[in-house]
C-alpha cells in the first residue's frame, strides 16, 4: 500500500471513531442527564475531529509501522487522544461556559479502546496468524538482559528470521522462570545442556556483550556438551552506530577461547609519541606490522611510512589505510629490503622518522633451520642496517618485534632473534636513541600461526596434525599484542626487554579440538595426527631467561627483563664471516652465541 493511500485509510478510520465515540458517549448519558444541544453536538463533534487530526500528525500516529508498535506507540495515542479531547473541552467553556466532563471522558475513554485496539490489533494479526513461509529452529539466548531482550524482540518481530527463541538461562537468580517477550528464563548456564534436550534446541546465542574471556570460556564449555551451533551477539556499541544489526552474530572463534581481557592503554602517552609525529613501520605488510599500522593510524600521526620487502602486501595495507584515512595524514608505501643498507639509510634520511617499529623478520622455524644463513642476513643483519641508520638519524624510539623463541632458543630462528636483541642493546649504549625490543609468544591467525594451518585441513576433511600431545604454546590476539608493543615503545628508557603477559600456556591439541568442534565437526570425523617434533622446535616456550627474570610489571601485562652483558665481538665476528661459513657451522654458531655456549662455538669453529 502506498504512503497516499495508508495515511487516507488511516485518517477516515479515524474520523469514524472521533464521531462514533462523541455520539456513543451522547447517546449514553442524555437518557439520563441534560447533556447536548444539538448545535453543542456538531460544535464538540467538529472540534474534536480537526483537533484529533492535528495531534494525530504532531505525534506522527499516520507515520509509525504499527505492525511494530510498542510503549512508545501507546504513550503517543494517550498524548494526541487526550490533548484532541481537551481541546474540545476548551471549546465547549468558550462558546457555553461549562465543560460537559462526563460525556467528554466516555469519549476519551471509547476514543482510547477504539484507536488502540485498531493500531495493536495489527501487530497482533501480523505475529500470530500471518506465518512466514520458512520453518524456523530453536535458539537458546545465554542472557536475560538488555542485550538478550533486545534479541528476543527482533527475532519475533522479524518473520523472515530462521531462529525462533525457545527459552532463555540466565545466572540471576531473580530472573529464574520470569518470561520476557513471552519466552521463559529456563536455569542458569550450567543448565544448558539439559535445556537444549528436553527443547530440541539448534541454536545457542551468547548475548552478554560485557562477558571477560574467561566467562566466555566457561560458558562455551557447556554449550560444547550439546550438538547446538553456538553463535555469540555483536557488541552493542556496534549495533547502536549501525556496523551490524541485532540478529548479524558471528561464530565463537579461538580467540574468543584463548583471549584475555584487553588492558586499558594509556592513550595519552601513546598519543605524545604518535600524534603529529612520522612513525616507520617496517614489514608493515605483515600480520604484526599490518597491525601495528592500524593501530598507529587511530592516533593520527603526521605520516606513516609503510615499509615491506613483498610488494602485494604493501599494496594491501595502503589500500586499507588510505581508504580509512586518506584526508588525515599522509601515507607512504615504500619498497625495501631491510638487507639492503644504503637504501635504508637513503630512506631514513629523507623521512627522517621519529618512532621506528621493526617487525620485518624471517619467523618461521623449520625453514629457517633449512635457511640459518637467510636468518642471519634478513633477522640479524637487516636489523643492524634498520638500527644503525635510525641511531645516525637520531630517531627518538626504536622498538624490535622480537620472540619467545629467542629464550633458550635451540632453533636458528629464535637464536638470530636473540642476536637482533644484542645488537640493539650494543647500540643503546652509546645512541640518543631509546631502543627497546618487545617479546612475545604466538599471536592469533598471524601467517605463522596454526590456525590458518589448521583451518585448511579442517576444510580438506582432516586429519588435524599436530606435533605432539604435550607440546605447549603461549597465544595471543594481533590487536592485543600490537597494542602492547605500542604501550611497551613509551615506557623505553633504553636497552629493555620488554615481555608480554601471555597469560597461561595452551597444548596445541587442545587448540585442534577446539577449532575442529567450533567448525561444526567432532574429533572423530576430523581426527588428530601426531606428526613429531619439527627441527628446531621446542616443547614449551619461555618468555624470559632465568638470569632475565624481573617480577615487577612496569604497566598491566607488560613486564621488564634485567639486561644481560653481551659479548658484542662474538656478533661482530658472525656479522662479518657469515658469508662464508656453511649451513651447520652458523647453525650452531648462532645457538651457541645466543645461549653463551661455549661449547657450541667451539664446535662450530673446529
Amino acid at each position: 500500500m502506498s504512503y497516499s493511500k495508508r495515511v487516507s485509510l488511516l485518517m477516515g478510520m479515524d474520523s469514524f471513531i472521533v464521531l462514533f465515540s462523541i455520539f456513543i458517549g451522547y447517546y449514553i448519558l442524555n437518557p439520563y442527564f441534560n447533556i447536548y444541544t444539538l448545535q453543542m453536538l456538531i460544535i464538540s463533534s467538529l472540534t474534536l475531529l480537526v483537533s484529533h487530526h492535528v495531534f494525530a500528525f504532531i505525534y506522527h500516529l499516520y507515520h509509525k509501522a504499527w505492525e511494530y508498535a510498542s510503549v512508545g506507540e501507546l504513550v503517543a495515542i494517550v498524548k494526541a487522544v487526550t490533548f484532541s479531547v481537551g481541546t474540545a473541552a476548551i471549546v465547549q467553556l468558550l462558546v457555553n461556559g461549562d465543560i460537559y466532563i462526563r460525556v467528554l471522558f466516555i469519549t476519551w475513554l471509547l476514543h482510547m479502546c477504539l484507536i488502540g485496539g485498531t493500531r495493536f490489533s495489527w501487530r497482533m494479526v501480523r505475529g500470530r496468524f500471518i506465518k512466514p513461509g520458512i520453518e524456523k529452529e530453536g535458539a537458546l539466548i545465554v542472557g536475560a538482559g538488555s542485550a538478550g531482550t533486545m534479541l528476543v524482540r527482533q527475532l519475533l518481530r522479524n518473520n523472515e528470521s530462521e531462529l525462533k527463541p525457545i527459552a532463555f538461562v540466565d545466572d540471576d537468580i531473580a530472573k529464574q522462570k520470569l518470561q520476557i517477550y513471552g519466552v521463559t528464563v529456563l536455569g542458569k548456564t550450567e543448565n544448558i545442556s539439559e535445556i537444549v534436550d528436553k527443547n530440541r534446541i539448534d541454536h545457542i546465542i551468547i548475548a552478554i556483550p560485557s562477558l571477560n574471556k574467561l566467562e566466555i570460556q566457561k560458558i562455551y564449555q557447556e554449550c560444547s556438551k550439546t550438538k547446538a551451533q553456538v553463535k555469540i551477539m555483536p557488541m552493542i556499541e556496534d549495533i547502536i552506530t549501525g556496523k551490524v544489526s541485532v540478529n548479524q552474530f558471528r561464530d565463537v572463534q579461538v580467540e574468543d577461547l584463548l583471549g584475555r581481557d584487553p588492558v586499558e592503554l594509556d592513550v595519552q602517552g601513546i598519543s605524545k609519541k604518535l600524534t603529529g609525529k612520522t612513525i616507520l613501520v617496517t614489514g608493515a605488510g605483515g600480520s604484526i606490522g599490518s597491525e601495528i599500522c592500524r593501530q598507529v593510524s587511530k592516533f593520527k600521526p603526521q605520516k606513516i611510512l609503510l615499509l615491506g620487502h613483498g610488494e602485494n602486501s604493501i599494496y594491501s595495507i595502503d589500500i586499507e589505510l588510505r581508504n580509512r584515512y586518506r584526508d588525515e595524514f599522509e601515507i607512504i608505501p615504500i619498497i625495501a629490503d631491510i638487507q639492503d643498507r644504503q637504501r635504508i639509510f637513503d630512506l631514513m634520511d629523507k623521512y627522517r622518522p621519529d618512532v621506528v617499529y621493526h617487525a620485518a623478520a624471517h619467523k618461521h622455524v623449520p625453514l629457517m633451520e633449512y635457511n640459518p644463513k637467510e636468518a642471519v642476513k634478513n633477522n640479524v643483519i637487516g636489523t643492524k642496517n634498520v638500527a644503525e641508520a635510525a641511531d645516525t638519524f637520531s630517531v627518538s624510539n626504536f622498538v624490535l618485534i622480537s620472540s619467545d623463541k629467542a629464550v633458550n632458543p635451540t632453533n636458528v630462528m629464535g637464536s638470530t632473534k636473540r642476536i637482533a636483541e644484542m645488537v640493539i642493546q650494543e647500540l643503546d649504549k652509546h645512541s640518543q636513541t631509546k631502543f627497546v625490543a618487545v617479546r612475545f609468544g604466538n599471536v592469533l591467525g598471524s601467517r605463522g600461526s596454526v590456525i590458518p594451518l589448521f583451518k585448511k585441513q579442517i576444510q580438506s576433511g582432516g586429519p588435524v596434525t599436530v606435533t605432539h600431545p604435550e607440546m605447549t604454546r603461549y597465544f595471543m590476539t594481533i590487536p592485543e599484542a600490537s597494542r602492547l608493543v605500542m604501550q611497551a615503545g613509551t615506557l623505553a628508557r633504553g636497552g629493555e626487554i620488554f615481555v608480554l603477559d601471555m597469560g597461561e600456556p595452551v597444548k596445541i591439541v587442545d587448540l585442534a579440538k577446539n577449532l575442529i568442534q567450533l567448525s561444526g565437526y567432532t574429533e572423530e570425523e576430523i581426527g588428530i595426527r601426531f606428526s613429531g617434533i619439527r627441527p628446531g622446535e621446542k616443547m614449551f616456550e619461555e618468555l624470559l631467561g632465568e638470569n632475565e627474570v624481573h617480577n615487577e610489571a612496569i604497566f598491566p601485562k607488560i613486564f621488564i627483563g634485567k639486561s644481560v652483558a653481551v659479548d658484542y665481538s662474538s656478533v661482530q665476528t658472525l656479522i662479518e664471516n657469515h658469508t662464508s661459513y656453511d649451513t651447520e657451522y652458523i647453525k650452531n654458531y648462532v645457538i651457541g652465541l645466543a645461549n653463551k655456549n661455549e661449547e657450541l662455538l667451539v664446535k662450530s669453529a673446529n
